[in-house]
């Protein structure tokens, strides 16, 4: 099923603050995700662009070369082409903030030298990005002083392999992110990532050059009490091109439990979920095969 339009997604002036901060919590509230502008003071163009050929050199690799980029934790390794994904591949690199699990990563797949320092570079500025997001978005909802520290940041590199007969079919499956926010370098060439909005239908985020798109997860919406939109999403196929696409996912704690800060809870707003270690959650998405949200409901308070 066709996006029936295309969606008019917030722009944020990360230059800009506190001005911006209300319009970002909306656009959280009532889609779950936003562009950002004026972030090239953490993230320059032309490291994006540097990446973005490393990524393909990565891809353009023997098959079993690539396999050798196995999982950390569930679901952050190489991702060979399967039958619910057939068009997609993609690789994985759990905690960027680390300079030892970087070099775990590239040292199985040979990298070069220039391969491993732009990878660093770009996993060090696209951390500190992630975090500078996450604490605006703290302050917009009135948390002046949460900390994010601790909490891993994963990429996942994403290719997509269309052709003339995938055209109008699904590169990857209708889902919502698991953690907290997601940062998305796009192909700025070829469109295709749909979200869905607050009527349930699906609308075109087509790429917008100089700007980042950031998603919020399930952990958001946990974390707001509700609040934040875990947007459902999906890519589908408009042309017959590769695909590229750079993934950088703030998850969630690695050691407290998952839960709403206090001072979102009152007797207005009475906790939604109940606490949770992220690693569980993630199992559970992938155990139960609930990976649009669905898993949540599971931890209801009044489940």
């Amino acid at each position: 099923m066709a996006a029936n339009n295309q969606c008019n997604v917030a722009v944020i002036d990360l230059e800009d603050f506190p001005g911006q901060s209300r319009k970002m919590i909306e656009a959280c509230e009532e889609l779950g995700c936003f562009r950002i502008t004026n972030h090239h003071q953490f993230l320059p163009p032309a490291l994006s662009a540097e990446m973005k050929a490393v990524v393909r050199s990565l891809f353009d690799l023997p098959v079993e070369i690539k396999q050798l980029n196995t999982d950390v934790i569930p679901g952050s390794g190489y991702m060979a082409p399967s039958q619910i994904n057939p068009h997609y591949e993609a690789f994985g690199l759990y905690d960027i903030a680390s300079h030892e699990a970087v070099n775990a990563f590239c040292s199985p797949l040979d990298a070069s030298p220039h391969q491993r320092e732009t990878i660093q570079m770009y996993a060090e500025a696209i951390h500190n990005l992630a975090m500078h997001i996450a604490c605006k978005l703290a302050e917009g909802m009135g948390l002046t002083s949460f900390s994010f520290e601790g909490w891993p940041c994963q990429f996942r590199m994403n290719k997509y392999n269309f052709t003339p007969e995938t055209v109008d079919s699904s590169g990857v499956q209708i889902h919502t992110d698991a953690g907290f926010l997601t940062i998305l370098q796009e192909d700025e060439n070829v469109g295709g990532l749909e979200v869905m909005d607050k009527a349930g239908k699906f609308v075109a985020v087509e790429p917008l050059p100089g700007t980042l798109l950031v998603n919020l997860g399930d952990i958001a919406k946990v974390w707001s009490n509700g609040r934040l939109c875990n947007v459902k999403h999906r890519v589908v196929c408009k042309e017959a091109r590769t695909r590229m696409s750079i993934a950088s996912f703030l998850l969630g704690p690695k050691e407290a439990k998952v839960e709403a800060p206090v001072q979102l809870v009152d007797s207005s707003h009475s906790r939604l979920y109940v606490p949770f270690f992220y690693s569980d959650y993630r199992k559970l998405r992938i155990s139960k095969e609930l990976h649009a949200g669905e898993a949540l409901d599971l931890l209801h308070t009044n489940s």
